[in-house]
């Protein structure tokens, strides 16, 4: 089971999130999307209209799919969000961060 501290293999530092009740352990300069897809965790929100499963897609802030609440606060990319030890994120449920047609995909029709 690994633990934050130190990985003897490369030196490096690591931490631990909690996702919804979850430990997951994150590398440094890891985003929070990247360990949560580490973890085997790739979807943490659904859409408005379909249900459909989001999370990491472009992983470089542009598509607004990996939306996750991050120690309270929703709205988060968390492709953008470096993680941090201690830090608690929660799924998204059916939020659309794109104002596209309720499926995430930026598309109106």
């Amino acid at each position: 089971m690994s633990h934050a501290g130190s990985d003897e293999r490369t030196g490096s530092s690591s931490c631990r999130l909690t996702f919804d009740g979850t430990t997951v352990t994150a590398r440094p300069g890891q985003s929070v999307g990247a360990a949560l897809v580490a973890a085997g965790i790739v979807a943490w929100r659904t859409t408005r209209r379909e249900g459909r499963p989001r999370g990491l897609f472009c992983g470089i802030g542009v598509c607004f799919d990996c939306l996750i609440t991050v120690d309270g606060r929703p709205g988060q990319r968390a492709c953008l969000v470096p993680a941090r030890d201690g830090m608690r994120l929660s799924a998204e449920g059916d939020r659309d961060g794109d104002g596209g047609d309720g499926d995430g995909d930026g598309q109106r029709w």
